[in-house]
Parts: C-alpha cells; sequence; structure tokens
C-alpha cells in the first residue's frame, strides 16, 4: 500500500468515526487537533487495523500526536 493509499485511508476512517470532513488532512496534523480524542483514536486504529489485517499493540501508540507519526507506525506493520 502507497503513502497515499495509507492517508487515504486514514482520512475516508477518521471521516467515519469523527462525522467530520477529513479531505483536507495532512501528514503534519496534529490528531488532537483534528478534534479527534484518545478514544476516537483506539477507534481509528482499530478500524485501521481491521481494514489492513495489522496488529497494532496498544504501547506503541503512546506518543503519537501527528498524523504522521501513526501512518509510520502503520505503514512498518503493513510491510
Amino acid at each position: 500500500m502507497t503513502r497515499q493509499e495509507l492517508i487515504g485511508l486514514f482520512r475516508k476512517m477518521a471521516t467515519e468515526i469523527a462525522e467530520k470532513d477529513f479531505s483536507h488532512v495532512g501528514e503534519e496534523q496534529k490528531i488532537a487537533e483534528l478534534g479527534i480524542d484518545s478514544l476516537g483514536m483506539l477507534e481509528l486504529v482499530g478500524a485501521m487495523e481491521r481494514e489492513l489485517e495489522v496488529q497494532i499493540p496498544d504501547e506503541q501508540l503512546v506518543g503519537i500526536q501527528t498524523v504522521k507519526q501513526l501512518l509510520d507506525l502503520v505503514e512498518k506493520r503493513v510491510q
């Protein structure tokens, strides 16, 4: 999966979970600034895990603040 496809997946999942339009979101954006709280983050990661058929341990999510950091983590699991 390309980086562009990953950001597209993030935007789609975030839009569904938060019920806001995230089509404009870039990688440097802070997830908290998007209005996604810790519970929303867990929902988002869970949706991405199911979609991509990967497992991301919760402890690896500690410290994730930006979309880029999250996509880097997901990308390592997909490869």
